[in-house]
């Protein structure tokens, strides 16, 4: 549920009177919709399932489409059919392995039932890429701790600062007190880029001299948000290259300093990963998660790629959860991951309001 997103805290006094104005344009409903909502309300918690289907155009040409396109030609269900079937999914970036696995699970099931009309195809490939996605969806969740701690990695360009600033826009207008730590010291710019996100946001960064060690700033980002109260600490790394294996030890250090700081810490490691760079980012992904075990991940840039089908490979190649998307530049386009919403979107399903979880805020 989009409600259970980010569950609210206590309100935090002191930030009320520096609520960003942005906010005022999100919807903190949870739970499911009120039966009695008029037409027009419908209407407009429909909106966030319409801009994915939109957001994944792209992808649903490229994979979706092309799959529909053999299956209604009126073929018979053979192995140069399912053949085809996983070529166009492998194109899609959907990866081999997860290809394999899934198309020897359509077989099974063509078997088992004794379909013969190609028509059937569709549902059970739609199905099949829900199980592998889970409907089990695992949005984050920080009422555990407090402060909860999340440590956010991820390469150049993949999203991160952006994904960094919408968290602490949505974590603030939950009414959290947020503070956010700018460890990214190699790179002159990337405090001053995070600082215009965290003033939008309407919340604090803790940053400190360039060149300096980043362990150090995050260590003093945390004891201060456990003095302050704060709910959420939100840690910024540095663009690391997964190639460069000093700067992978260097987070794996970051790691060690917050649990250190809280044990337990971090309480998510959240990679953030560029839906546009296809099997890339299972490769960065398995190299991240070698470094820090990665427990959820957010994919950015899905509205402007093919290759939305990466999504379906990072839960099965990483086994890590997908727990946030983005579809567009605006505050609210990073939303929690809905598994069916997503596989619906993809093939272009009606969204039902009464039922849908991905309400427009």
């Amino acid at each position: 549920m989009l409600g259970n997103l980010f569950k609210k805290k206590d309100k935090v006094k002191d930030q009320e009177s520096s609520a960003p104005p942005e906010a005022m344009d999100l919807d903190a409903t949870e739970g499911k919709l009120d039966p009695s909502i008029n037409g027009a309300e419908k209407e407009k918690r429909t909106g966030w399932f319409n801009r994915l289907k939109s957001g994944l155009s792209k992808t649903q040409e490229n994979l979706v489409g092309h799959i529909r396109s053999l299956l209604r030609a009126d073929r018979k269900i053979d192995e140069e059919l399912m053949e085809e079937i996983e070529e166009i999914l492998i194109q899609a970036d959907v990866g081999v392995n997860t290809t394999m696995m899934l198309m020897d699970n359509v077989r099974d099931i063509v078997q088992s039932k004794g379909l013969s009309d190609s028509f059937d195809l569709e549902g059970v490939i739609q199905q099949e890429i829900l199980n592998i996605l889970d409907e089990t969806d695992q949005p984050l969740d920080i009422s555990d701790h407090q402060p909860y701690t999340i440590l956010v990695l991820g390469v150049n360009g993949s999203g991160k600062t952006t994904t960094i600033g919408k968290l602490a826009h949505r974590f603030r207008y939950e009414e959290n007190h947020v503070l956010v730590a700018a460890a990214d010291t190699f790179r002159a710019a990337a405090s001053d880029q995070l600082q215009i996100w965290c003033d939008r946001a309407g919340v604090e960064l803790i940053k400190g001299s360039e060149g300096s060690d980043p362990a150090s700033v995050v260590f003093d980002a945390i004891e201060a948000g456990k003095s302050r109260g704060a709910d959420v600490v939100i840690v910024d790394t540095a663009g690391r290259l997964h190639t460069k294996k000093p700067l992978m030890d260097e987070l794996a250090k970051i790691g060690r300093i917050m649990e250190r700081a809280i044990p337990g810490a971090p309480h998510e490691v959240l990679l953030v990963i560029d839906g546009t760079t296809g099997q890339n980012a299972i490769i960065q992904a398995k190299i991240f998660h070698e470094a820090v075990p990665i427990t959820g991940v957010a994919v950015t840039k899905l509205d402007g790629t093919a290759k939305g089908g990466i999504v379906i490979a990072v839960k099965h190649e990483i086994g890590a959860p997908v727990k946030l998307i983005g579809i567009g530049e605006q505050l609210d386009d990073l939303r929690d991951f809905v598994a069916k919403d997503f596989t619906d979107a993809l093939f272009q399903q009606e969204s039902h309001p009464e039922e849908n979880s991905m309400v427009d805020e």
